[in-house]
């Protein structure tokens, strides 16, 4: 049975302790009082001290003030936001709806949807039956018909539907939200020994280190350094905004010239972009940097197939190791310097992995969560994988790997779009060991709107459980220990890439909602508030300047369970959506530091006449002449935002539950469902980040 509808209680809660208050009063009939608070006036006061009526109205203006400056505050929001829904949603106007095809990749949102048709009926139809005060099973005046009348009728199938509701469906809800506790209880011990990991490193200061001068040697005769031969590889495909950053930065390594060759590997296919890094390399390369480019005529198996293919050629031979950085990365001088000196005497280490460090972390509040949830990747996850596994998923990027790991391991694979990861897991069961370096940061960029990152998600949360399919039977079959076993299939597949996308979307945007219609299943407080604020601290942990977004943090991420949980099935079950690569855009922003000192090397450069002109006279005016009929061809670029059906539906659905929270008076689990809502409304009206082009 329903609860009784009573707000007194949970109002009374709500009223603030006002700042003391003294009025006194001109005129010396009138005594002073002094007022604790709004209702203090209203509070039996001494004898002799009668009630003033002046008083009583100070008070009552001061509750009026605050209770319009409260509305006027809600009523801005509510207005902004309902002409963000008009122009987004009746107008269409600088929108677009959501892209994809019909079929399997839309079947959750008609899920969502009928659910949310559910239970906007089952709203209304106990609305009513609230107005008419059937849920007081025993009070006297409750009408009984005796007849079958429409009243009668409705009064009968409220009476039925509550019985079916106790009966069938509160036992399977809560059969259902038991089973995502576990898991979530699970998920947070997880976070929580990962956590610890962090503080016993921090307080030993444990991190790899080198002893003496690695790059010293005196085996060589006639010279005392030994650089290995090394190979730089930049994979790309159309990143006009990006290209020469990560191309400047490259050539700017501190590595003798005749033991550094750099790889420009791109796939694009605009031939202007092409036109524009040929330009930049050329320029490098009459500087006696050793850059060469590649592109590939048939784009097969994205970023995998474009490093496979550039593995293949008869010089790789030649070098030892070799670090890759995708196009928007912009590695320090001494980065090869900072990593490369931990192979030495250590012939089982065959990856050394950087951290990422974000340029445009504080461009708005997308990136400021994101870098929020990329600081626990690598201060936590990957540190302390590194250094008590000697293990962790390689981020595909900013990191340097011996090539006879790679070749030993089966070399890059085209079958996934986690081509990182896949390399990663296949070295592990070889034997081979990882460092992870905290300290050496190589800046990037963090998608700075919705879309993007979305897209980004999608892929890194559908490639693992791809992956997950096709190494199964490897990991099983491998000659590593058990517990390296169990590692890797309970802890870095399912507890990390499938449970947590699970139990977030399921335990919070279904069964959440789910038990404000059925209130015979409802979830305890510590559940949807006590354990999620505290795991969000501990995300929080590695990024203290970020603690004011806490709140922020943790509804964007319940939001991001739906895209989470719908990449992880397309992946798992082998959907086509789980092979699509779409690159990233990026804005192409580089650090004040970083300009400044290419401006420097630039001004040293002409300077000294190391440059005559960057490219021939003949790439020069084909370059100019694609640029001008690019154009006089190009219409102008009209920024657009996208609609998201699923999130606005959930939007929705929670506001819904929301509402029917307040008949079972549920206030805690009325402000996350309204919170939630309207986080989901925002992100599903694309107002959240940067505008896509």
């Amino acid at each position: 049975m329903a609860p009784r509808l009573d707000f007194s209680d949970w109002w009374a809660k709500g009223i603030r302790k006002g700042t003391p208050v003294v009025v006194t009063m001109e005129n010396p009939n009138y005594s002073v009082v002094e007022i604790d608070g709004p209702d203090a006036a209203f509070q039996p006061v001494e004898k002799g001290r009668g009630k003033n009526a002046k008083q009583v109205t100070w008070v009552l203006l001061l509750k009026a003030n605050r209770a319009v400056g409260c509305v006027a505050w809600l009523a801005n929001i509510l207005w902004g936001l309902l002409g963000a829904i008009k122009k987004r949603l009746i107008f269409r106007q600088g929108v677009a709806m959501e892209g994809g095809k019909l079929g399997k990749s839309k079947l959750l949102f008609k899920i969502i949807r009928a659910f949310l048709a559910t239970s906007l009926a089952i709203l209304a139809f106990e609305a009513v039956a609230y107005l008419e005060g059937w849920h007081y099973l025993r009070n006297p005046n409750l009408y009984i018909p005796r007849t079958f009348d429409f009243q009668g009728l409705l009064h009968m199938v409220y009476f039925a539907w509550l019985e079916f509701r106790a009966d069938y469906i509160a036992p399977t809800i809560q059969s259902l939200s038991r089973f995502c506790v576990v898991l979530f209880l699970i998920q947070s011990v997880d976070r929580m020994v990962l956590c610890l990991g962090f503080l016993w490193i921090k307080y030993k200061k444990i991190k790899p280190r080198i002893d003496g001068d690695p790059l010293k040697s005196e085996d060589v005769e006639g010279s005392n350094c030994r650089y290995p031969m090394v190979l730089v590889q930049i994979p790309m495909c159309n990143e006009r905004e990006v290209y020469e950053l990560s191309i400047s930065a490259a050539c700017q390594l501190d590595w003798p010239k005749h033991r550094l060759l750099i790889q420009v590997l791109d796939d694009s296919d605009d031939q202007t972009i092409q036109w524009l890094i040929k330009s930049e390399i050329s320029k490098w390369s009459q500087r006696g940097i050793n850059i060469i480019y590649r592109h590939r005529l048939v784009r097969t198996g994205y970023k995998a197939g474009n490093l496979k293919s550039a593995m293949s050629c008869d010089y790789v031979k030649d070098y030892e190791f070799v670090a890759i950085f995708d196009a928007d990365f912009q590695p320090s001088p001494d980065f090869l310097k900072q990593t490369l000196p931990h192979f030495k005497d250590n012939p089982e280490l065959g990856l050394v992995q950087a951290r990422w460090a974000f340029v445009n972390k504080d461009e708005n509040l997308l990136t400021r969560l994101q870098n929020i949830n990329l600081c626990f990747h690598f201060e936590v996850e990957q540190q302390v994988n590194g250094v008590f596994l000697n293990f962790f998923g390689f981020n595909g990027t900013a990191g340097v790997w011996r090539i006879k790991a790679l070749e030993e391991s089966g070399g890059w694979l085209e079958r996934t779009t986690v081509e990182d990861m896949d390399i990663a897991v296949r070295a592990h069961l070889n034997g081979w060991k990882f460092i992870f370096l905290n300290d050496v940061k190589v800046l990037c960029e963090v998608p700075e709107s919705y879309e993007a990152y979305r897209k980004q998600q999608h892929r890194w949360h559908s490639g693992p459980m791809l992956l997950f399919r096709l190494c199964l039977p490897d990991i099983i079959s491998s000659k590593i220990s058990i517990w390296k076993k169990a590692n890797l299939i309970l802890l870095f597949f399912l507890l990390r890439k499938l449970i947590l996308p699970f139990y977030s979307f399921t335990l919070f945007c279904i069964i959440l909602p789910l038990t404000m219609f059925v209130p015979e299943a409802e979830l305890p407080m510590w559940v949807i508030c006590y354990v999620p604020v505290f795991m969000s601290f501990l995300s929080i942990l590695p990024a203290p300047k970020s603690f004011p977004f806490i709140a922020p943090y943790l509804l964007f991420e319940n939001t991001m369970s739906v895209t989470k949980f719908n990449a992880m099935v397309s992946g798992l079950f082998q959907l086509g959506s789980s092979y699509e690569w779409v690159v990233t855009k990026k804005a192409g922003r580089a650090s004040e530091s970083d300009l400044l000192a290419a401006a420097d090397i630039e001004e040293k450069a002409m300077n000294q006449g190391q440059i005559s002109r960057g490219a021939s006279e003949s790439e020069l005016l084909e370059l100019n002449r694609l640029k001008e009929q690019k154009q006089s061809t190009q219409k102008p670029v009209k920024k657009i935002n996208k609609i998201y059906r699923k999130e606005l539906a959930l939007a929705f659905l929670l506001l819904t539950a929301s509402v029917r929270s307040l008949l079972s008076a549920h206030g805690v689990h009325f402000y996350f469902l309204l919170f939630q809502g309207v986080t989901f409304l925002l992100v599903g009206l694309d107002l959240i980040g940067e505008q896509v082009s």
